[in-house]
C-alpha cells in the first residue's frame, strides 16, 4: 500500500500540545493523565506483543530485532519504554518542542531513538515498521481516515498496530471534559468530544485500510487501584489491529 500524502495534522493541535513539552516528563505537571494511563496501556502493549510474536512474557527484550514507530510521540513517554523492551523506536510528533523535548530526555536516559518532526506521512515516508502504535492521537486529527490510511502504509507486511482513544460516550464527556478539564486535571482545550471515536468507527476505519481487529481492550478508572485494563470500552479503549489475509 502506498504511504499516503494528506496531511492530517491540525496546526492549532499541535500549537497546544506544543505549549505542554517542557512539562512533559513532569508526573504531577499538565501530563500527569497520560503518566497515569501510561502502565495500563504498556501491559496491553506487551501482551499484545507475546500473543502476536509468541515472545516469552517473561523475556526481558520481546521487541529485539523489530522496529516500531509511535506516531503522536510527544516527548516519548511510550518511545522510551519500546526502545527499553528492544525495540529500533522512530516516534513522530507534529510539534518541533515536544522533539525537542523527547531528544534531550533519550539522550539523558542514554537512548538511541530517531526523534522526527512533521507529518508523519511526510518525514516517514516509504518506510514501514513492524509494530505502529498511536495513542491517544486520532481524535485530535482533521482526518481520522486519511490518517488511519497512513499508518496501514507504515505497517509492515506481518506486523502490529495498536492504538487507543477515547470512546464517544456521556461517560468520557463527564471524566474528560467536564470533570478533566474543568478541575484543571487535563489543561483545557484538550478534547473535543464530537471528535471521539467508537470502537466500531475505529474498526470501519482499519477495515478500509486493509486491517482487521485483533482484540479491544478497555481503560476503566479504579478509585482503588488508578487506571486499569477492563472490558468496559466506555471511556477510553486500546485495540490492536493487523493486516487482513
Amino acid at each position: 500500500m502506498a504511504m499516503t500524502s494528506k496531511a492530517t495534522i491540525d496546526p492549532r493541535e499541535a500549537e497546544h500540545f506544543g505549549k505542554l513539552a517542557a512539562d512533559w516528563w513532569n508526573p504531577s505537571g499538565s501530563s500527569a493523565m497520560l503518566h497515569r494511563l501510561n502502565p495500563p496501556r504498556l501491559r496491553y502493549i506487551r501482551e499484545a506483543v507475546d500473543a502476536h510474536w509468541g515472545t516469552d512474557p517473561a523475556g526481558f527484550s520481546p521487541l529485539a530485532g523489530k522496529t516500531a514507530l509511535d506516531v503522536g510521540c510527544g516527548a516519548g513517554l511510550l518511545c522510551e519504554p519500546l526502545a527499553r523492551l528492544g525495540a529500533q523506536v522512530t516516534g513522530v510528533d507534529a510539534a518541533p518542542e515536544n522533539v525537542g523535548a523527547a531528544r534531550a530526555h533519550a539522550d539523558a536516559s542514554g537512548l538511541a531513538i530517531d526523534y522526527l518532526a512533521g507529518e508523519f506521512e511526510q518525514v516517514a515516508a516509504g518506510r514501514t515498521f513492524d509494530l505502529v502504535t498511536s495513542m491517544e492521537v486520532i481524535e485530535h486529527v482533521t482526518d481520522p481516515a486519511a490518517f488511519v490510511a497512513g499508518l496501514a502504509a507504515a505497517l509492515a507486511p506481518g506486523g502490529l498496530m495498536i492504538l487507543s482513544t477515547p470512546n464517544r460516550t456521556a461517560l468520557s464527556r463527564l471524566a474528560m471534559i467536564t470533570v478533566g478539564e474543568g478541575l484543571g486535571m487535563i489543561p483545557k482545550g484538550t478534547h473535543d468530544h464530537g471528535k471521539f471515536i467508537t470502537p466500531d468507527e475505529l474498526a470501519e476505519l482499519l477495515a478500509a485500510a486493509g486491517l482487521g481487529v485483533a482484540d479491544r481492550r478497555g481503560l476503566s478508572f479504579s478509585p482503588a487501584h488508578g487506571f486499569v485494563l477492563s472490558e468496559d470500552l466506555s471511556l477510553n479503549y486500546l485495540l490492536t489491529a493487523r493486516q487482513l489475509a
